[in-house]
């Protein structure tokens, strides 16, 4: 019994008895309560002459003769319990993971990760682009064709302090070091200030061609290195965007709506968000020069014009830039309600580490290659013998960032994240491998027969595979990986209960047995290939 067909059966209940129309809410209630449970009572009882007690036993003898039901109970003020057959629990752990595909047909647009040329990727970024990646698999399995995009800021007082750092320091220095010294300089020196700034300007123009070369190889050095670090994350993407191109598009729009959408102020061009109860923001500057707000108006004119098919566009960001993308989006929606509308943003929150290494919060930069070589390096000392240190090490780091609801600020802790004791990404990876031993030991054949009855305890594994699909879709729809791992926990610890408890190979159930270890092992790897981790056979 599928939960969308509990849920017409419910429907339909309601309406032949009540004549009322709901929408019924399915759960899965503690195990002892039974496999499904739902309210419709208490949403009935809102037009119905009766109380929600009357109404679920009522309901509850409509429904006990459902096919793959076994028991309906009622319990509190009107909570109608479900229990499947074996046989139907069965039909949910062992068929094949066949999702439904909701979005089949429609080309979703995800733009994740953003860091900037001429400064490092840092472990924001990192978190971005490990929430995308995730984000965009959950749209995938739904059906969609999804394009990664991401967007750089190749312009602007960041890249003119790194060239002035390079032309002080010479050929040879690194960006990091060179960034580091104009920014310096350019706080504390107001001549060095005064240069950067024409730096800037020279930036923008593209008159200089000494400053456009170190651009230009700037550029170039910045993505090779961010691509080094995606590659090493199995991360890609499908197009970059860089402001440089974001420029003339978004000035040619704000421009032609001034007086319209925008207004002039002190020589400045603004966007009165007061008016809808936001805060008013600059669009283009007193010296002419578009702002961040002007140039993400070009970005998504350039997307549409890249992408004219697109039913939706995400925009990944940290939650800082949640009030910057309302008046954003409100200003967007008086030019193109319909670019608008179809463009949304979605917040994270800040990365922090237990040994207080980096604070988003101080601006302190660690690195995302310093966390992935940190991470590498205890998983080195845990396990000096895995062969894998790599495949860990992305795993503990994935998973710890893809466990914690998306929104909130996480503290990543670097023992926690390789431990095999706790809810971590090696955990799970180590009972793919387990689960993988048990069948290659098995030289019996895994069970067929048409008539089921589980135990206690393999019942208990059964009902825990069979919600996989549903914790899915739900993670799809909400757009929140954190669904999908907290349940691959769960999954785990329900089948150590199991595996505790129940004999596998020698027993006289082992062929059923089997058969739920490998429907096991197939929702565990299909579940970590959605967080993208690899599930390994061996560790």
């Amino acid at each position: 019994m599928l939960l969308k067909e509990l849920k017409k059966a419910v429907k339909e209940a309601g309406q032949k008895i009540f004549d009322t129309d709901t929408e019924p809410v399915i759960s899965r209630p503690d195990e002892k309560f039974g496999d499904y449970a739902t309210n419709a009572a208490l949403q009935l009882a809102k037009n119905a002459a009766a109380s929600p007690s009357q109404i679920a036993q009522q309901l509850a003898a409509e429904l006990k003769s459902l096919p793959g039901i076994k028991d309906v109970s009622v319990a509190g003020p009107g909570f109608i319990n479900f229990r499947l057959t074996d046989e139907a629990l069965a039909e949910g752990a062992f068929s094949e993971i066949n999702l439904e595909k909701p979005l089949s047909g429609q080309e979703i647009l995800v733009e994740f990760g953003d860091p900037n040329p001429f400064k490092q990727m840092h472990i924001g970024h990192l978190y971005s682009y490990i929430v995308g990646a995730a984000i965009s698999r959950l749209f995938e399995v739904s059906g969609a064709t999804v394009r990664r995009l991401s967007y750089h800021g190749d312009v602007g007082l960041h890249v003119a302090r790194a060239i002035y750092g390079q032309l002080e320091l010479g050929e040879g220095a690194t960006l990091g070091l060179a960034y580091a010294l104009g920014a310096e300089k350019y706080a504390s020196i107001p001549a060095a200030k005064e240069r950067i700034d024409a730096i800037n300007l020279a930036v923008y123009d593209g008159n200089d061609p000494e400053i456009n070369e170190l651009h230009r190889v700037g550029v170039k050095e910045s993505f090779d290195y961010f691509d080094k670090i995606l590659d090493l994350l199995s991360i890609s993407t499908d197009k970059r965007y860089l402001e440089s191109e974001t420029i003339e598009p978004g000035l040619k729009t704000v421009k032609a709506n001034i007086g319209k959408v925008f207004q002039e102020s002190q020589g400045a061009v603004i966007y009165d968000g007061k008016k809808i109860g936001l805060h008013t923001r600059v669009f283009i500057t007193s010296k002419g020069l578009p702002t961040y707000e002007t140039k993400d108006l070009g970005l998504v004119q350039l997307k549409h014009q890249d992408f004219p098919q697109s039913s939706r566009s995400i925009v990944i960001t940290a939650t800082e830039q949640t009030e910057y993308f309302k008046v954003m989006l409100a200003a967007l929606g008086e030019i193109d309600h319909a670019l608008a509308k179809k463009t949304t943003h979605l917040a994270h929150g800040f990365v922090n580490l237990s040994s207080g290494k980096m604070s988003s919060r101080t601006g302190d930069v660690y690195s995302a290659e310093d966390l992935i070589n940190e991470v590498h390096q205890a998983v080195q000392q845990q396990f000096p013998e895995s062969g894998q240190d790599n495949d860990t090490a992305l795993a503990a780091l994935k998973y710890d960032f893809l466990k914690a609801r998306l929104g909130g600020d996480i503290t990543f802790d670097v023992k926690e994240s390789v431990s095999l004791e706790g809810n971590s990404g090696p955990y799970l990876q180590y009972a793919h491998a387990r689960a993988a031993s048990i069948l290659s030991k098995a030289a019996g054949t895994m069970s067929t027969d048409a008539q089921i009855e589980f135990d206690e305890n393999e019942r208990s594994l059964a009902r825990k595979i069979s919600e996989y699909q549903e914790v899915v879709e739900k993670a799809a729809a909400e757009l929140i990986p954190h669904h999908i791992a907290t349940y691959l926990y769960e999954l785990a610890q329900t089948f150590n209960s199991f595996y505790e408890k129940s004999r596998i190979i020698g027993d006289e159930r082992e062929a059923l047995r089997l058969k739920l270890v490998k429907s096991y092992k197939d929702v565990l790897s299909n579940g970590l290939s959605l967080l993208n981790i690899t599930a390994p056979e061996k560790m």
